[in-house]
């Protein structure tokens, strides 16, 4: 978790070797804690992982991939509950 003033802006959830949810307040944004997060992601998982986002969060995307993650695989977005198109991102030392 990230917290400011007492308050919670932002957190990474892990498993195995997935980051389930990554979330940055939006006050917070564009002011490190997002890459703070990733970053104790990357710590705390050294040999990799995957992490999903929808396609159409460009902005995550752009974030994503500036942090050394690659796209490898687009879907049409029928295996999430929402059924938007996503894409897997992984990260590999």
């Amino acid at each position: 978790m990230a917290e400011a003033d007492g308050a919670i802006i932002g957190f990474v959830a892990l498993t195995a070797d997935l980051v389930g949810h990554m979330y940055v307040h939006p006050t917070a944004q564009s002011r490190g804690v997002g890459s703070a997060l990733l970053g104790k992601a990357k710590e705390r998982r050294p040999r990799g992982f995957d992490l999903w986002v929808f396609q159409q969060n460009e902005g995550a995307r752009r974030f994503y991939e500036r942090h050394g993650l690659m796209c490898v695989e687009l879907t049409d977005g029928s295996g999430n509950e929402e059924r938007t198109p996503d894409a897997r991102y992984e990260w590999r030392p």
